[in-house]
């Protein structure tokens, strides 16, 4: 299954430069990498990053993450997952720009 991180211009650089990150300065007050699913990566766009531009979303397999991937209750009661480790460039399966257009974010043609 891929979930989806939202990485901001440094982040992303930060990553695929050093191989890891501890994630975007919310990450790592809060201790864990957050995550959405295909189904909450929208609304993640809309409520985090209203107004930002270059961004990147980046996919990452599920199957690739251990038990450091918790699936822990956040906005509305909605499971999302939660990484308890470094974000790390194995993790990604692929990752595209998410521009900003006129109505907000423009995710990738084919994304759910």
């Amino acid at each position: 299954m891929l979930i989806y991180k939202i990485l901001r211009g440094p982040e992303w650089d930060a990553l695929r430069s050093q191989g890891e990150t501890p994630g975007a300065p919310v990450d790592i007050a809060d201790g864990y990498v957050h995550f959405s699913t295909a189904e909450q990566a929208r609304e993640t766009a809309a409520k985090h990053f209203a107004g930002a531009d270059g961004l990147m979303l980046a996919a990452l397999e599920t199957d690739r993450m251990g038990d450091a991937l918790k699936w822990e209750p956040s906005r509305g009661g909605a499971l999302f997952p939660h990484y308890y480790g470094p974000l790390t460039l194995a993790h990604v399966v692929w990752a595209q720009p998410l521009p900003l257009g006129p109505d907000g974010h423009v995710f990738p043609d084919g994304f759910s």
